[in-house]
C-alpha cells in the first residue's frame, strides 16, 4: 500500500510539473466582467499583450458585462479549472456585490483562486470649477449647515465612488444626496456640466479634467499624496480621517488552478506589472502598482469584505 501510495503521488507531481511546461498551449481568456472602455478593461488590455510576449499565446479580452459585473465573474467561478480561464476585475464583484445583491452565482471568498491585485487608485472628491467650495471644510461646513442639500454623483449604487460618500458622510457625521448613474462617463459629464455638486471619483478617471481645470480636486482617499495630484491633500490632512478608500483592480482564476500553472501565471503578470512602458502607462493617470502574493490578497480580499459589509450594512445600502 506504502508503495502505491508514494507512486499516485510521484504520478501526481510530474503531471503537474507538466501541466504547467506545456501550458499554455492554447489561447487563454481574460474575462472582464463590464463593458469596454473602463478602468478594468484598460488594465486588462495593457497585460494582455505583455502575457502573449512572455507565454507564447494569446490573451484574448472577453468582455461579459451585466449585474454588477457578477454575470461575468460567474462565467469564470464555472469555467474549467484549467489555467485557460481568468477573471480581470475590480473590487466591486469580489468584495461589495455579495453584501447588495441576492443571488449572486458564486462565493467571492470560496469560489476563486486568486493571483494578484495588479493596480490601485484612490478616489478623488471633485466639484466642477465653478463650484462655490473650494476646500474639504467648504463641503462639510456646507452640509452640516444644509444637510441633504448636496447632491454626490456616482457610477451606480454600490461602487466605490458610492460607498466613498457614504463613509464620508458617516464619518463626518453629514448627509448629502446620493445620485447613482449607469456608469462613471455619465456621472462625469453632469458633473462638468455642474447638473450634480460633487463626486468621488477614481483618480484616473478624471484626471485629464482637473488638470483641464474643469474639475477642482479636494482631497484624495489615499493615504498618501497622490503621485500626480501633488497638491492635493489627503482626506486625513483635511481633517476628516478613516475615509482611506481605494479602487483597485485584480486577476483571479477559477478554483482549482493547478498549482504549477497558478505561480507560473503568477510570476508573468508580477512580470508585465514590472514593464516600464507598463508602469508608465498605469502610473501616468493615477494607478498605483501593486503586484502582490497570492497570500497578501487573500487577507486583502478578507478585510476589504468585511469593511464594505460593515458599511452597507450599517448604512442599509441595498441594490435591489
Amino acid at each position: 500500500m506504502r508503495k502505491l501510495l508514494s507512486t499516485l503521488l510521484l504520478g501526481l507531481a510530474v503531471t503537474g510539473g507538466a501541466a504547467a511546461q506545456g501550458w499554455p498551449s492554447k489561447p487563454v481568456s481574460l474575462i472582464v466582467p463590464f463593458p469596454p472602455g473602463g478602468s478594468t478593461d484598460s488594465v486588462a488590455r495593457a497585460l494582455g499583450p505583455a502575457l502573449n510576449r512572455s507565454l507564447g499565446q494569446p490573451f484574448v479580452i472577453d468582455n461579459k458585462a451585466g449585474a454588477t459585473g457578477t454575470i461575468g465573474a460567474g462565467m469564470v467561478k464555472r469555467a474549467p479549472a484549467d489555467g485557460y480561464t481568468f477573471l480581470v476585475t475590480s473590487l466591486g464583484p469580489l468584495v461589495i456585490v455579495p453584501h447588495l445583491m441576492k443571488g449572486v452565482p458564486y462565493d467571492a471568498l470560496k469560489d476563486f483562486d486568486l493571483i494578484t491585485v495588479a493596480v490601485q487608485s484612490p478616489n478623488v472628491l471633485v466639484v466642477p470649477a465653478t463650484s462655490p467650495h473650494k476646500s474639504l471644510a467648504d463641503v462639510v461646513a456646507f452640509q452640516k449647515a444644509q444637510p441633504g442639500k448636496m447632491s454626490f454623483a456616482s457610477s451606480g449604487i454600490g461602487s466605490s465612488d458610492h460607498l466613498t460618500a457614504e463613509l464620508f458622510w458617516q464619518e463626518t457625521t453629514t448627509s448629502g444626496t446620493h445620485v447613482p448613474y449607469k456608469g462613471g462617463g455619465p456621472a462625469i459629464t453632469d458633473l462638468l456640466g455642474a447638473q450634480v455638486d460633487a463626486s468621488f471619483q477614481n483618480v484616473n478617471a478624471v484626471l485629464q479634467h482637473i488638470k483641464a481645470g474643469k474639475l477642482r480636486a479636494l482631497a484624495v482617499t489615499g493615504s498618501k499624496r497622490s503621485e500626480v495630484l501633488p497638491d492635493v491633500p489627503t482626506m486625513a490632512e483635511s481633517g476628516v480621517k478613516n475615509v482611506d478608500v481605494y479602487s483597485w483592480q485584480a486577476v483571479a482564476g477559477p478554483k482549482g488552478l493547478p498549482a504549477d500553472v497558478r505561480a507560473k501565471f503568477h510570476e508573468a503578470v508580477l512580470a508585465a506589472l514590472a514593464d516600464p512602458q507598463i508602469r508608465q502607462q498605469f502610473t501616468s493617470v493615477g494607478f498605483e502598482i501593486v503586484g502582490n502574493s497570492v497570500e497578501q490578497f487573500t487577507a486583502f480580499q478578507r478585510s476589504e469584505y468585511e469593511r464594505w459589509k460593515s458599511l452597507i450594512e450599517s448604512r442599509r445600502i441595498t441594490a435591489e
